[in-house]
């Protein structure tokens, strides 16, 4: 099994003070504040991050379903939008696919595409949260 690892740091208090979170991989380290999370300030936030993981593992989820049905998919595009509501808690999650699938017909790529939806790892860690998919062929 593999473990992957992340960390953050945070120093001050919450609506004045500054972090930096890191994928353990190196690959991204960006800073964090009160304001890149609850306002429009530059930087990134954890929900951002939930995202990005959210969207690269749908789409790598996707690509295993059309390939387990004998379909070759030659591009996936995820985009999720990961809502913070009052609490503060995560309200929704809205995940919007397109895919380049030749061969494949609109019905069967919506089953699919459900099919990744509730079998992605990430989908199942975040099952407390509605997550409402569009998808459609490109």
């Amino acid at each position: 099994m593999a473990i992957r690892t992340s960390s953050a740091i945070w120093e001050g208090n919450l609506k004045d003070g500054t972090g930096k979170m890191r994928l353990g991989s190196g690959a991204f380290e960006g800073a964090y504040s009160f304001r890149t999370r609850f306002e429009e300030a530059p930087g990134t936030n954890p929900e951002e991050l939930i995202g990005a993981a959210h969207a690269g593992c749908f789409s790598m989820a996707l690509s295993g379903s059309l390939t387990e049905e004998g379909f070759a998919p030659t591009r996936i595009e995820t985009t999720a939008k990961v809502h913070l509501g009052k609490g503060p808690k995560i309200s929704l999650i809205e995940l919007s696919t397109t895919a380049e699938v030749p061969g494949m017909d609109e019905k069967t790529f919506l089953a699919l595409a459900e099919k990744a939806k509730d079998g992605c790892p990430v989908s199942k860690a975040l099952a407390a949260v509605p997550i409402e998919l569009k998808a459609k062929l490109g």
